[in-house]
């Protein structure tokens, strides 16, 4: 097959992508201790582990022969850009954190960054959620992102006080039941 129809370029396919969460214009990138540590071990790994070992398989691939069929070549180059794209992303989102130690803070009667809320809704039902960065939210784990909705919410108001949530079915009232942090 001529290598005109073979599609070999080193620009990003961003198709089939998740796309990045955004943060508000500015506004800064918050992580806590343990999501920077996290993002950043992610790229030690993709860095010093993965990308050496993909790079190894091209290079045994490439020397095979023609590339335009080589099943590892063509694998092991779209996995290079994923694995560089990745780390582009890593590395820029690192630069610009703002490491937050939620241990350190002084106000722990009144929701900040970091703290772990216990709430229940109109129904009385209980949820208990931990405010963390952009990058570190599981919302199905109970990790919610500070810009979310009901984080911002919650945000500034102390244990037992009644806030308010605006959801598409209505505003919601919130009960704060218990707010703490990590030692």
């Amino acid at each position: 097959m001529n290598k005109a129809f073979v599609k070999e370029s080193d620009e990003d396919d961003d198709e089939d992508l998740e796309p990045a969460k955004a943060l508000p214009s500015g506004t800064k990138n918050y992580m806590t201790v343990q999501g920077y540590r996290a993002m950043n071990d992610e790229l030690m790994h993709l860095m010093n582990v993965e990308r050496p070992e993909v790079v190894s398989v091209v290079s045994w691939a490439a020397s095979n022969g023609d590339r335009s069929e080589n099943g590892d070549y063509i694998y092991g180059k779209k996995r290079l850009r994923e694995i560089d794209r990745r780390m582009r992303f890593i590395t820029r989102r690192l630069a610009s954190a703002e490491v937050v130690d939620p241990a350190l803070q002084p106000n722990r009667d009144q929701v900040f960054f970091g703290a772990t809320v216990r709430y229940c809704d109109s129904q009385g039902e209980e949820f208990k959620v931990t405010i963390v960065g952009v990058d570190e939210a599981e919302p199905l784990s109970g990790r919610i992102s500070w810009i979310s909705p009901v984080a911002r919410a919650l945000i500034k108001a102390h244990e037992g006080d009644t806030v308010s949530l605006r959801t598409p079915a209505g505003i919601e009232e919130l009960d704060i039941l218990e707010v703490s942090y990590p030692s």
